[in-house]
């Protein structure tokens, strides 16, 4: 991918997707509601194949009050997360064919015993139709972002990805903090990104807002009036009404892709190296490469130690001048659209062969009453109970011989995850080096089997 044009015909074949291919039912009600949508596209070079093969839509994100320790709730139903969780299970179907020997998927043996590598030339786009909520979504209001959808910046020089400092009033700043020290060694001249700083905060009167906030305990917004609202290259937690969650920001996930992959932990028993994103494209909103930049690679670059095949990934991101016809902005231009708000409801869909589509609610499939939550009816395919018991579905016709030596002898699912001593290297490196204060689920609520 080059540019402007290739991110324009990433979007227009997620939008005719979202059109052709998602039900009604989970749609913005219209004239009252909008949603967002995010898609991942299979890249296939020769011969030059882009296809959907993952899409999700949504808002909304449960409060903590309101998990459970089965593991049979949708906890962050954002779009992007819903667009992930619904590409690892396109994965493990992949994956399936790829064990029962058919040659029509994406996965081809690995160096390794039981090991499973891409197929060479296929490669994975995400595109979502807004800045991820959290860091990336802080963005100078410049002179030139006036427009709703700016020029795309992808193919200039990149701007240093240092944060913009705040001001120095209060006892303690950003640049105080851990993270923003580590932001500031980037290995870009430190004089040029101090001057792109002052001249982003001369000619920028606000910023845009994020919904998300600080994580209790680390550095806070400041909330000073214009660009020192927020402090920007710290971690944030996703917004409840009333409930506090603690589900991270998209663009924190995002950032944290872009080393451990996209596959997850179970995947990665059979996997020779993670699945990293190619590109990122963003579809016609308020925009800032520097600050999408910065919230996806710059503030993890000088991550270390990581185990063999991981790596700080850097991927490319470009912006499409094509507007989703259901987001906020598209329908505030609709004649005789009154007050609107976020629809309620989640959509799944992946490229599987059965029941390939999930309409979701409050964390539970629509509909789902009280009295129904518990059974197996009520979950989301794409939960973690659901998308563990479509592992091990796959493991049950193995043979000893194929079955990764890690994988033997385990029974909760937080047994499988910590069966992957790489990725689980790699997520503490991660943590203990720049995402210090990253709110983890409680293990107790992860040994349901």
């Amino acid at each position: 991918m080059a540019g402007s044009a290739d991110a324009d015909e990433i979007a227009a074949l997620c939008h005719e997707h979202y059109r052709t291919e998602l039900p009604k039912q989970g749609r913005p009600d219209p004239g009252k509601e909008w949603t967002l949508m995010a898609a991942v596209i299979q890249v296939q070079s020769a011969p030059d194949v882009k296809k959907v093969v993952a899409m999700g839509t949504g808002t909304k994100c449960i409060g903590q009050s309101k998990l459970r320790k089965t593991g049979d709730v949708l906890q962050d139903s954002h779009a992007e997360i819903i667009a992930k969780r619904s590409f690892q299970r396109y994965l493990l179907h992949q994956l399936s064919l790829a064990l029962s020997g058919s040659l029509d998927c994406v996965l081809v043996p690995g160096s390794d015993t039981n090991k499973w590598a891409l197929r060479p030339g296929v490669s994975f786009v995400f595109f979502t139709s807004h800045t991820p909520c959290g860091d990336a979504s802080i963005i100078p209001m410049l002179p030139l972002e006036d427009q709703l959808c700016p020029p795309s910046t992808s193919e200039a020089t990149p701007l240093s990805p240092n944060p913009i400092t705040p001001s120095n009033k209060r006892k303690q700043t950003a640049c105080d903090s851990p993270t923003a020290k580590r932001m500031k060694q980037d290995g870009s001249d430190e004089e040029t990104g101090k001057k792109t700083d002052l001249k982003e905060k001369e000619e920028s009167a606000d910023v845009f807002r994020t919904g998300a906030k600080c994580v209790p305990g680390d550095v806070q917004d400041q909330r000073a009036p214009g660009v020192d609202y927020h402090t920007v290259g710290v971690l944030r937690v996703k917004p409840g009404r009333g409930d506090r969650t603690i589900s991270m920001s998209c663009s924190d996930k995002m950032a944290r892709w872009n080393v451990l992959g996209c596959q997850g932990a179970l995947l990665t028993h059979f996997l020779q190296r993670p699945i990293y994103l190619s590109a990122v494209v963003l579809g016609m909103c308020p925009f800032s490469w520097r600050s999408m930049e910065r919230a996806l690679h710059s503030r993890c670059q000088k991550v270390s130690d990581l185990p063999e095949g991981y790596q700080v990934h850097k991927p490319q991101i470009l912006q499409s001048h094509l507007q989703f016809q259901h987001g906020r902005d598209a329908l505030k231009k609709a004649e005789g659209v009154g007050k609107m708000g976020p629809c309620g409801a989640a959509i799944s869909w992946c490229a599987v062969p059965h029941q390939p589509l999930d309409v979701t609610a409050n964390g539970y499939k629509q509909g789902t009453t009280k009295k129904a939550i518990g059974t197996p009816q009520s979950r989301s395919r794409i939960c973690k109970v659901e998308l563990f018991h479509a592992f091990r579905h796959v493991m049950e016709n193995l043979s000893e011989e194929q079955t990764p030596v890690t994988l033997r002898g385990l029974t909760t699912y937080c047994d499988y995850k910590d069966a992957a001593v790489s990725y689980q290297e790699a997520w503490r490196q991660l943590r203990e080096q720049v995402f210090t204060s990253w709110i983890r689920t409680p293990r107790d609520y992860l040994n349901f089997s």
